[in-house]
């Protein structure tokens, strides 16, 4: 019997880490593949090179804070592959200099939440299969989680892990396949409009640890990026109409 129970609880432990590392390491290829035919790509989403174009948020009763680029960014990114940016204007003057950087000053202890959001929803193009940033998170328990909008702007929050580490960490989320009915979960593609699919990120929100939401708290971001399915965008008939008018 005692046999038995440890084979059982191995079984369990190793379930444990497959699952933990599918939540950690999502494969792209295998989130909601229903056809052979996919092109994935590597896009840049944004650099945070712009002043002015992120800005935190926070509830007056809860603290205040302040938001502002810094140069400098994650030594890590450098040994990634370069991403496509046929879809992000970005101007190579200033491309890849600097990183946006909040600091939290909380008044009290409680499940404070602080939003750092684009002035403007920030579309991906083709079936986002993950999306990723790299965070200075500081060594808090905090909880970032990361904001976006799908096809029909129904809007949603995607857990991105928790803060604890120190320096920069690259931190990744699986974008969960629509489900099979195609009217529930995070759509990005309705076959009634197929030249317009995928989704927009909104921003990210912090949620604070009631235990370490005290003092200043110092977060940065870089390198905002997604994996995208673009074999529908780039198999579109040349002389099809854009219904975006």
């Amino acid at each position: 019997m005692k046999r038995i129970i440890v084979v059982l609880m191995a079984i369990a432990a190793l379930s444990s880490v497959a699952a933990q590392e599918t939540v950690g390491n999502p494969d792209p290829n295998a989130i909601g593949a229903d056809t052979a035919q996919q092109k994935l790509q590597v896009v840049s989403v944004d650099n945070f090179e712009y002043a002015g174009f992120w800005n935190a948020y926070i509830s007056p009763d809860e603290g205040y804070l302040q938001g502002r680029l810094f140069s400098g960014g994650p030594a890590g990114k450098a040994d990634e592959p370069k991403p496509e940016e046929r879809y992000a204007g970005i101007d190579p003057k200033i491309a890849d200099k600097y990183s946006y950087g909040v600091r939290i000053d909380f008044f009290r202890r409680g499940y404070n939440e602080v939003y750092i959001l684009a002035q403007k929803p920030l579309p991906i193009e083709g079936i986002t299969k993950t999306i990723s940033v790299w965070v200075a998170g500081r060594n808090y328990n905090h909880t970032l989680k990361l904001l976006v909008e799908d096809f029909f702007n129904n809007r949603f929050e995607l857990s991105l892990g928790k803060l604890n580490f120190q320096g920069w960490k690259k931190l990744s989320v699986a974008i969960p396949p629509q489900n099979p009915d195609g009217r529930s979960g995070i759509i990005q593609r309705n076959y009634h409009y197929t030249s317009q699919m995928g989704l927009k990120i909104v921003g990210f929100k912090i949620e604070a640890d009631p235990m370490e939401a005290f003092g200043s708290y110092y977060i940065y971001f870089d390198d905002l990026r997604a994996i995208t399915d673009l074999f529908a965008e780039d198999s579109r008939d040349r002389d099809d109409m854009v219904d975006g008018w």
